[in-house]
């Protein structure tokens, strides 16, 4: 018998579907930035930027890119990066740097409006709540949602950016600080999540039980790893450690 006294959870691709929400987001901040920021320069009687929508959006991944070659150790910090590529982007256009910095501000405000607004798996919620009344709870994602201001956040009392603490998974380092944080040994813990190398191997490497959401029956699976296709099959894998 098991003796699991928590469970971590990632969250993009493992409670919801991230590509429609992620896409959606990318391209909404960045059309309300150009939309905004004209009207604005328009009251200013100022001449609009020269700056289009397909190229900008391309000039703005490519200055995320290179601010993550160039400062490494922010890498996994993706509302850092968003930040300053937007506000180097608009000072190039000859925006003062303080505009430029509050307009980068406001596009990223949109940025995590849109961000939240993701869809749960019909599921998630009543599992979650009846996973809590039996185990501690902890989110640990390289995402940038603004967790707490989704619904689903009510059951994560401990929730980790890995970004923001600059190792980003498969780092060890957000797996064992919320480990801390819970006050549980790697061994009485188990994660689960979508992707092999950022969310199965570190969590098997540390010694956690690993629960990977995927479709591929392929994987050799090593010792402490389960697969399920969805989230929704969870509870059968922790009835069979259980008993």
């Amino acid at each position: 018998m098991t003796a699991l006294q928590a469970i971590t959870f990632d969250l993009d691709d493992t409670l919801w579907d991230n590509h429609g929400v992620m896409l959606r987001t990318e391209e909404g901040h960045y059309a309300w930035l150009l939309e905004a920021l004209g009207m604005w320069r328009a009251t200013r009687q100022e001449a609009p930027l020269a700056l289009g929508y397909e190229a900008g959006l391309q000039d703005y991944l490519a200055c995320r890119q290179q601010f993550a070659k160039d400062v490494p150790e922010r890498r996994g910090d993706f509302t850092w990066l968003r930040l300053r590529a937007l506000e180097a982007q608009l000072e190039a256009e000859g925006l003062p740097r303080s505009a430029a910095i509050l307009w980068a501000a406001a596009a990223m405000n949109e940025f995590h409006r849109l961000r939240i607004q993701v869809t749960p798996h019909p599921e998630a919620a009543g599992l979650l709540a009846a996973l809590s009344e039996r185990y501690q709870l902890a989110a640990i994602t390289n995402g940038n949602i603004h967790l707490k201001r989704q619904p689903l956040a009510a059951y994560f009392p401990v929730a980790i950016a890995a970004g923001e603490l600059l190792a980003p998974k498969p780092d060890h380092t957000p797996f064992l600080t919320a480990l801390a944080k819970l006050d549980v040994a790697p061994e009485h813990a188990m994660h689960v999540g979508d992707s092999w190398a950022e969310d199965i191997l570190p969590a098997q490497q540390l010694g956690m039980h690993a629960v990977w959401v995927s479709s591929d029956d392929d994987q050799v699976l090593p010792p402490r790893v389960h697969r399920i296709a969805h989230i929704k099959e969870l509870p059968a894998i922790l009835e069979r450690l259980d008993g």
